[in-house]
This record gives structure tokens, sequence and C-alpha cells, in this order.
């Protein structure tokens, strides 16, 4: 009997690593007092009203997994364009440079130039990130001067919050497309 028994556990702990075999491992994230630090770090004492909007993106999404921290400009007449340079940052892996610059459409109209910080969930390689990301702009999140949206393809998932200078006003629909090198072309 008491063979049997082992023989049984064997067969459970076998099982029970086959059927983890074919997972993916959790990439290690970043705790919502990690973003804050690194928040206050990138923005500065002066940028009120942030945790209401890292609440939101916690809310909707849990830990991010990296993050970006650069500057983008964007100007708009119905037709707009951003572009934008960051580095970033995961948290178990590499930091780099990226590019980012993109087109939109829609009601809109302005200009600004803004600090932004973009968490980012499901990354598993910077590779990944290299590729456009929809989203409606304008339309997610907006509170005391910072705002925010999402973009997603696949199950990658960024959510740029900005806080800048200068008036930029409406909703409009477009994308962002990430490069490791400067692209002046925003299609």
């Amino acid at each position: 009997m008491p063979l049997r028994k082992a023989h049984l556990a064997l067969l459970l702990l076998l099982a029970s690593l086959a059927a983890h075999a074919g997972e993916k491992p959790v990439p290690p994230t970043y705790s919502k007092n990690e973003v804050l630090a690194a928040l206050e770090e990138f923005f500065g004492k002066g940028a009120r009203d942030l945790g209401k909007v890292v609440e939101k993106a916690f809310r909707d999404h849990g830990r991010p997994n990296a993050y970006i921290a650069g500057n983008e400009f964007s100007i708009a007449l119905v037709a707009g364009v951003r572009y934008g340079k960051g580095v970033l940052k995961m948290k178990a892996g590499p930091t780099r440079t990226v590019y980012w610059q993109g087109p939109s459409i829609g009601f809109d109209a302005g200009g600004n130039l803004s600090k932004v910080f973009m968490l980012v969930y499901h990354l598993s390689s910077p590779e990944e990130l290299f590729q456009r990301f929809p989203g409606v702009e304008g339309s997610l999140f907006f509170v005391g001067g910072v705002g925010m949206n999402y973009l997603q393809s696949g199950r990658t998932v960024i959510a740029p919050i900005r806080f800048g200078a200068g008036w930029r006003q409406g909703a409009s629909v477009g994308y962002l497309d990430f490069t490791p090198e400067l692209s002046l072309n925003p299609f």
C-alpha cells in the first residue's frame, strides 16, 4: 500500500509539472509605489493629480512590466501628427532609447510639447514594442492637466500619461508607431 501511495504522489507531481511546462513565466512587474516614485523623479513634485491617473491604470490593467519616460511634440488641425523620444525601462531586462510617431484624424486642434510617461503591460521583449499601437486619443481620462489614454496591439497595452505645455483640444483617432530609430514619417 505505501508503494502505491508513492506512485500516485509521483504521478500527480509529474502531471502538475507537465501542465505548467507550456506556460510562459510571468515577467517581474513594477509596484504602484515604484511607478509613483519614477513619476515623481521624471515629472518633479509639481505634477499634482498623477496619483489619480496611476490609480486608474492600475485598476484597469494591473502592474506594468515596463515604462517609457520621454518627451513629445504634437500638432493638429483636424489631421495631426505626434513625434516622441524616450527611454524604455523593463523591470527585468534592457534599457533602450525608443522613438514614436503617428498620425491622427478627428475633431482636434492645437499643439503642445509634453513630458510623457508610458506604462507598458505584457511586453516580453523590447522588440515587441516596435509596431503600431492604435487608440482613441482624448477620450479616456483627464485630470488637472494630466491626460492618459490606452493603446493596444495584441496583448501589449500602453498607457501614455501626458503632462505638458500648449493647447490641444478635441477627440481624434490615431496610432503610435514605435521604432528603434528616429523617423519623420508619421505613417
